[in-house]
């Protein structure tokens, strides 16, 4: 059993340096990107929400 969890351990140093990590521009990059795509969806959501309160209010009244 200890061999195993020797094996598993070697495999896991082996696989980890095959890892790319990114850049610190390209982490800036990726976040800003993902920044921007919530606050556009986020409007988006917003006014969609506002509207069909409006909507549903008048249809109530």
């Amino acid at each position: 059993m200890f061999d195993k969890i020797k094996n598993f351990f070697k495999e896991v140093k082996q696989e980890i340096k095959k890892v790319v990590f990114p850049s610190r521009d390209e982490v800036i990059g990726s976040t800003k990107v993902v920044l921007a795509l919530v606050v556009i969806i986020a409007v988006f959501l917003g006014l969609i929400d506002i509207l069909l309160s409006k909507l549903v209010g008048m249809v109530v009244k």
